[in-house]
């Protein structure tokens, strides 16, 4: 069952990792309502945040793959119905 929820992402080397998260997240488009980011929030960290549509084990694969890229911390939250 599809809930709603959020992914909050902090990319620490943006130069680095940025073409990785993007691609993934293309990956994951249909997944995602709205995205909103702070490139460059202090020195080279950006900050992304999602509202999805997913289920658990979709929301799993997206945050497993995009927490398996050097330099980036994800946190996640779906709601309960």
């Amino acid at each position: 069952m599809k809930r709603l929820g959020f992914v909050g992402i902090i990319v620490d080397d943006r130069e680095k990792c940025s073409g990785v998260v993007n691609d993934i997240l293309s990956q994951f488009s249909e997944l995602i309502l709205a995205r909103t980011g702070l490139p460059n929030a202090k020195g080279n960290t950006s900050i992304i945040t999602l509202v999805i549509d997913a289920t658990t084990n979709e929301l799993g694969d997206l945050t497993g793959k995009l927490g398996s890229v050097p330099g980036v911390s994800v946190k996640s939250g779906l709601a309960k119905r």
